[in-house]
């Protein structure tokens, strides 16, 4: 078995002004890259954070949290040799 790091398949965007730190994304996260931040958002809230890679876009995270717009999922797809792109959105609120 190598050591060797699997490329994300996904990347997680997280409103921290939505957030009300209720760790359901945590538990629910099969790669575990989401943790609770030391910053409390505007309410008072320790917030979910993802840590910045090895997501890979099932949108369990999404699925989990009972806050609309606190999470967002997008999945990354190949497109051609050694380029990827953005896109797949699930959830979160239309950009």
């Amino acid at each position: 078995m190598t050591d060797e790091k699997k490329p994300d398949r996904g990347q997680l965007r997280i409103d921290e002004q939505e957030c009300k730190g209720c760790g359901l994304c945590i538990e629910a996260c099969p790669p575990k890259v989401i943790s609770l931040s030391e910053r409390l958002n505007h309410y008072g809230y320790r917030t979910a954070l993802y840590q910045g890679s090895g997501c890979t876009g099932c949108g369990i995270c999404f699925m989990a949290c009972p806050e609309p717009g606190a999470i967002t999922v997008l999945r990354l797809m190949n497109r051609g040799a050694g380029s990827v792109s953005a896109t797949g959105a699930v959830g979160g609120a239309a950009a």
